[in-house]
């Protein structure tokens, strides 16, 4: 039992012994390197700290070493930056809750985030700190930095709260102190932030700054004088940012103390926020350099305010508007004062601006308003002003200078006050010039019956007259056109007016017209005698006055003045060669009318008149019974022109002169070539009849029956019936009872459909339901005569019906119908009618190739006025700029700008503006457009688009004020024109974009 007892008492002994002794020797091993370790961490070696932290806080077993091991194993993670090093501290904090040191972690990391200046990270560790276990040595430190920590991110409230904790503490009192006045400087409470900065105004390491505060703080303050001495004294110890600011501080006080001159190379020498400007800053400068006179320089910075609405901007603008003044750039200037006009920020200077802006629109037009509205517009606005009888003076005159006429006249019938009148009889007259230009002669008409009746001015008068007469005309109305004329020619001022020159040649033209040709030969006589230098008049007076005798039978004086036309070899030389061949026939000279005939053949190759040479050379030979020269002569006239309109008469004539010599044969051969090639025309109906003839001559009646029953323009048992039904028709077409005519040709068709007078009959039925404006009854029965063989109808049926498609705008339709007419037509009118109208039809439809070339028919025609010109040069301008030959159109262009009137000279105007802009010549391009504005503003679209084209020249002259402030205004309205506020509105969002760059008041 002893022996037992002793074997387990040493067991007990010896085995709590063994393992005391092996946890000594771990425990101790894990000491050495956990203090190796902390040698290491605070020698800051952190990554090699912290492998032998982690290895000691997973061999050790003891809680406490375990806690320590984490915390610096934490620590060193964050020193180094550790991905993770967050959450090992949180571990830290949450796996050892009872640690001393977690307290202390939270401040360590901390301050350890804050001497990395990571703030933000700093603040949410200074957070979790328990301030009230914190030494006294540690709080200041804490709290300034937590104090610091508050002020980087922007808290000012809870910074000012903890700088105030340590601003009495010998170590970071002095930086509180700082860091207190530059809040309240911050909050503009320049009398606390004083207090502070005079405080540590004697430490060295705050002087440079606080000269910079304190220069603000003087400024801010009204003390400028002040500001501008702490500003110089700071400037040589202040970084390039401070220094741009420093300059803005000393030249805006310069400003303020109205030292103008030493306010400018401060302000010029300021960099702008993040190296951009505001609106104020352009102002100041601006203005500065208004002040000394120096303008330009003055423009170059009020220009640059874009978007600006406010008291600054409108002042800017105004004085803008002064400056453009004082250098005579008055477009500049309009646009200036009429955006100063519409803020009201500052009523004495919109009242001012807008006075300026009413009398520029005046002088040099307006292309956004009517002047007439804008000076309106200021009188009602403004009825106390002082210039108020200077504007309403210029409103009357705006009427006219403007000229536009349109609006002028809405505005004058609501004001028909007496001392309007005389306005309102030269408004009335120029509108109808516009009108009548357009060719809306009924219109015209009317305008000047109005101007006639105002018999304010007797040069008005005069001129009213002579311009109704000339619509009159034109509208057909001979008799009152002549009355016209004379009235204007007897009247007392008619001498001074342009039209008197050619008076006699008007009137003339209105007697021709009525058949009076004694009296026109006499009136072309006094213009021949009277007006000398009118080569194309002098030339047509002298044919008139040919074709005047020539009807009277004057024929030895109709060849003296046929004589001066072929003489001049000009225009209409061959006509006057073919006249002058006729007279001698009439005066029993066949031999000299035959040679002359002949003569003509070979001097006119290409005369029109070629024809009727061949067919009246043709009919002489057989009054001098020369019937073989005759027959060689039709059969030359036959081949030549297959389907001419002398062919069927030729062949007819041919007949009668077999039939005359007897040879019946060869007659009735002729005879059934008429009535087979050209049924229902009046040379079928008298070759059936002269056919008749022969047969029953001969005893051939039933020969005759039989051949008449294959005409199905003839019934033998029907013509009385026919004949009386047409000329019941004719009768009343003639008298001019033309809803009677239309009845019975109505009924003679449909009950001879065929029937001999067929074609007369459609014809006349077209002509009376076009007199009675039912013009699109008329196209079937114009369609039935052009679709005959060639008649004596067929031409003035072409023209008419290709009217008609015309004016229904059935261009398709209507372009066959006018090539015939161009091809066919033996009246230079009709031809160039044609000509012009396929020029415009091929136009719209886009083929401008065609087009083209057709409008150089036109011009080539010496016979085209000068509207049908005008019309002809647009269409190659047109054609040109489609097709992108811009070469082309320039010279399209330029020709038309000479002779255009209305809408086309706008469009003309517009372009050489168009083109002179992109050469780059912006000045001049900028003269057309304000030639544009003033003398056709009731053109809206040119003047709009003529706009986009200023603001284009003046941002090219790097006037971005003007070019923005055109485009807004463009684009606010002429929202009637969509393709012009999308041009308007890219121009400005480029030019937005690029001025951005420089001026922060620009919106991105």
């Amino acid at each position: 039992m002893r022996i037992f007892s002793w074997l387990f008492f040493l067991l007990t002994f010896v085995a709590p012994f063994t393992i005391s002794a092996q946890k000594s020797t771990i425990y101790t091993h894990d000491l050495a390197d956990f203090n190796k370790a902390l040698s290491l961490f605070n020698d800051m070696q952190y990554a090699s700290a912290q492998i032998i932290f982690e290895k000691v806080k997973l061999e050790t077993t003891d809680e406490e070493l375990k806690s320590d091991c984490a915390y610096y194993d934490a620590n060193c993670a964050i020193r180094l930056n550790r991905a993770n090093a967050d959450v090992l501290m949180e571990n830290f904090v949450s796996d050892y809750p009872t640690s001393a040191k977690s307290n202390q972690a939270f401040i360590e990391v901390a301050h350890y985030y804050f001497e990395q200046g990571d703030y933000p990270q700093a603040l949410q560790w200074f957070e979790r700190v328990d301030e009230s276990q914190l030494s006294y040595s540690d709080r200041d430190k804490f709290n300034f930095q937590k104090g610091y920590a508050f002020f980087s991110s922007k808290n000012k409230k809870e910074a000012t709260s903890y700088f105030n904790k340590v601003v009495n503490s010998a170590e970071y009192g002095s930086q509180a102190k700082y860091y207190l006045g530059f809040i309240a400087y911050e909050g503009d409470d320049y009398k606390e932030a004083t207090k502070y900065f005079d405080e540590v105004s004697g430490e060295e390491k705050y002087k440079e700054k606080l000269s910079y505060y304190q220069a603000d703080m003087n400024f801010k303050l009204g003390n400028f004088q002040k500001a501008i001495e702490l500003g110089e004294k700071a400037m040589a110890k202040s970084n390039a940012i401070e220094k741009s600011e420093l300059n803005k501080i000393i030249g805006e006080s310069y400003f303020n103390l109205k030292q103008y001159d030493k306010a400018v190379p401060y302000l010029a020498a300021y960099k702008g926020k993040k190296g951009r400007w505001n609106n104020t800053d352009f102002y100041q400068l601006g203005y500065a350099y208004y002040k000394q006179n120096d303008f330009e320089n003055a423009i170059s910075q009020f220009n640059k305010i874009i978007n600006g609405k406010d008291f600054v901007a409108q002042n800017a603008y105004y004085h803008l508007g002064e400056s453009y003044l004082k250098l005579d750039k008055k477009q500049e200037a309009l646009n200036a004062f009429k955006n100063a006009s519409e803020m009201s920020f500052d009523t004495s200077i919109q009242e001012d601006a807008g006075l300026n802006y009413a009398k520029l629109s005046y002088e040099i037009g307006n292309s956004y308003k009517s002047v007439p509205a804008v000076l309106l517009d200021f009188t009602k606005k403004y009825p106390n002003n002082a210039s108020r009888s200077v504007i309403e003076k210029l409103l009357i005159d705006s009427y006219i200078s403007s000229k536009n006429y349109k609006e002028a006249l809405v505005l004058l019938e609501k004001n028909k006050s007496p001392e309007n009148r005389l306005a309102y009889q030269k408004v009335t007259f120029y509108r109808g010039l516009e009108l009548y230009a357009d060719r809306n002669y009924s219109e015209a008409a009317t305008m000047f019956k109005k101007s006639i009746d105002g018999q304010i001015d007797a040069d008005f008068t005069a001129r009213a007259t002579f311009w109704k007469g000339e619509t009159e005309y034109v509208l057909d109305d001979y008799k009152n056109a002549l009355l016209s004329y004379k009235q204007f020619a007897s009247s007392v001022r008619a001498r001074n007016a342009v039209e008197y020159k050619n008076i006699n040649y008007n009137i003339a033209y209105a007697y021709f017209k009525l058949k009076e040709y004694d009296q026109a030969g006499d009136y072309f006589q006094n213009q021949i005698d009277a007006v000398k230098e009118d080569k194309v008049r002098l030339n047509d007076s002298y044919l008139r006055l040919g074709d005047s005798r020539f009807v009277t039978s004057k024929y030895w004086p109709a060849m003296e003045a046929y004589n001066k036309v072929i003489e001049s070899r000009g225009v209409d030389a061959d006509y006057a060669y073919y006249q002058k061949a006729l007279c001698y026939g009439f005066i029993a000279k066949n031999d000299k009318k035959i040679d002359e005939l002949n003569s003509f053949l070979q001097l006119y190759p290409k005369s029109s008149y070629r024809d009727d040479a061949m067919y009246e050379l043709a009919n002489t030979y057989v009054a001098n019974k020369q019937q073989d020269l005759a027959l060689k002569t039709f059969d030359r006239l036959i081949g030549e022109y297959k389907s001419g309109s002398y062919t069927a008469k030729s062949i007819l004539r041919q007949g009668l002169i077999y039939y005359n010599s007897d040879r019946n044969n060869e007659a009735l051969n002729k005879f059934k070539k008429v009535a087979a090639d050209f049924p229902k025309t009046p040379e079928a109906l008298e070759a059936v009849s002269t056919a008749r003839l022969i047969y029953v001559d001969g005893g051939r009646v039933n020969e005759y029956a039989t051949w008449v029953r294959t005409l199905d323009f003839v019934t033998v048992t029907d013509v009385e019936l026919d004949n009386d039904s047409y000329e019941s028709a004719v009768k009343q077409f003639e008298q001019n009872n033309n809803k009677q005519a239309i009845s019975g040709f109505n009924a003679y068709i449909s009950s001879f459909p065929r029937g001999m007078h067929s074609l007369q009959a459609n014809f006349y039925l077209a002509q009376a339901y076009y007199s009675e404006g039912q013009k699109d009854k008329s196209i079937s029965n114009y369609q039935y005569v052009i679709d005959e063989p060639r008649s004596e109808f067929t031409e003035q049926s072409l023209a008419r019906l290709s009217q008609v498609l015309l004016d229904n705008n059935e261009k398709e339709k209507a372009i066959p119908v006018l090539l015939r007419l161009e091809s066919e037509a033996d009246f230079p009118q009709n031809k160039v009618f044609a000509q012009s109208n396929l020029m415009k039809c091929y136009y719209d439809k886009k083929d401008y190739s065609n087009s083209v070339v057709y409008a150089d028919k036109v011009l080539n025609n010496v016979k085209t006025d000068d509207n049908v010109r005008s019309d002809a040069q647009i269409i190659i301008a047109r054609s040109a700029m489609q097709t992108g030959d811009e070469a082309k159109a320039r010279s399209g262009y330029a020709k038309l700008l000479t002779i255009a009137t209305g809408e086309l000279a706008a469009e003309a105007l517009y372009y050489d503006a168009y083109f002179k802009n992109k050469d780059g010549k912006f000045e001049p391009s900028n003269v057309a457009v304000q030639k544009l504005a003033k003398n056709y503003s009731s053109y809206r679209y040119f003047g709009a688009k003529g706009l986009i084209l200023m603001a284009k020249n003046f941002y090219g002259l790097k006037d971005s004020f003007q070019a923005t402030y055109i485009l807004d205004n463009v684009i606010q309205n002429f929202t009637d024109f969509p393709d012009v506020i999308s041009e308007a509105q890219k121009e400005l969002n480029m030019i937005k974009a690029e001025e951005s760059k420089t001026n922060s008041s620009i919106a991105n």
